[in-house]
């Protein structure tokens, strides 16, 4: 293994800045630990000459959110002729537009929720979805400004003005019928579906909170579902990472309705920069087939590096 001079871009702007931060240290440890030389960048709007002035041999994208995950930051990388981790520009643009990502899969016959782009103003006059519906930013991830509309729900009805959600953030929502069921997800790295997780929160459902809180979701690992559930699962994720141009690693999130059986599976969304924290998925699955931390990171970094991805 040749040891390379790393920059390990992470932190940046988006809502997900934390997040971002618990990665890529987590990153920069475990590959000073396989001797290579890394530079930690906090990702701020000089960061093109910080990236000059460092001279990588690759960019290891810890990135979370925008403008690292929407191919903001892969076009600089590629203007600038430097190699870097995980999916490219068109890949990245497509896979954070949570619609965009549904006309990319669904005629390939990819199971995704229904719904449509409401602009806030429709949502205090009347629902755009008989309820109970989901409303979400069509391009943030870690479940950044979610909601979940109800009929005895306390935003009023219609939505009031002054209730506190993504309304009051975002001009336009994604609204999506809600899938009753469970959580599900499935981390592939390179073209293996590493395997397949239940999100168990232990109050309300797989928010931001939940997702980075220790202790806040129980997470079964491998699921305890049925084969089928849990090969259409790791099917679908191949397919979804395939067809959209992913690279590395990503993480598939499902909705599943285990009253309908296979049937009843919903891609939600496909995770082109998943989180690399202590608590994240992607680590964990990884771990389950023998993978530690540190070979999943080299990996990673591996696929960047390999002649076709140049």
């Amino acid at each position: 293994m040749s040891k390379l001079h790393v920059a390990v871009l992470m932190g940046g702007w988006s809502a997900e800045r934390e997040v971002s931060l618990m990665s890529g240290n987590g990153v920069a440890d475990a590959l000073e630990s396989l001797g290579h030389r890394v530079t930690r960048v906090d990702m701020g709007r000089d960061v093109a000459v910080k990236l000059s002035e460092v001279q990588p041999d690759i960019v290891f994208n810890a990135l979370h959110g925008t403008p690292g995950e929407d191919g903001t930051v892969q076009g600089m990388l590629d203007l600038m002729g430097v190699r870097y981790t995980h999916s490219g520009l068109v890949t990245s643009v497509i896979a954070i537009d949570k619609q965009l990502t549904k006309q990319a899969l669904v005629p390939h016959g990819i199971p995704m929720p229904g719904g449509r782009m409401v602009q806030v103003e429709e949502l205090h006059q009347r629902d755009p979805l008989p309820r109970p519906y989901v409303l979400k930013p069509v391009n943030e991830g870690s479940s950044v400004g979610v909601a979940i509309v109800t009929a005895e729900g306390n935003y009023g009805n219609p939505i009031a003005p002054d209730a506190r959600g993504p309304w009051q953030e975002f001009d336009e929502l994604l609204a999506e019928p809600f899938i009753r069921g469970r959580e599900l997800t499935t981390a592939v790295l390179g073209d293996q579906a590493l395997g397949v997780t239940e999100l168990k929160p232990k109050s309300g459902f797989y928010d931001y909170d939940a997702k980075y809180t220790d202790g806040l979701t129980e997470h079964v690992c491998p699921a305890q579902i049925p084969d089928d559930v849990a090969d259409a699962c790791k099917r679908i994720a191949c397919e979804a990472h395939r067809l959209l141009g992913c690279k590395g690693a990503s993480r598939s999130d499902f909705r599943w309705d285990d009253s309908q059986g296979v049937d009843g599976l919903f891609l939600l969304e496909v995770n082109t920069q998943p989180g690399m924290t202590p608590l994240s998925l992607v680590p964990e699955q990884a771990r389950h087939l023998g993978i530690g931390y540190a070979d999943l990171v080299q990996r990673i970094v591996d696929e960047a590096m390999a002649p076709e991805a140049a």
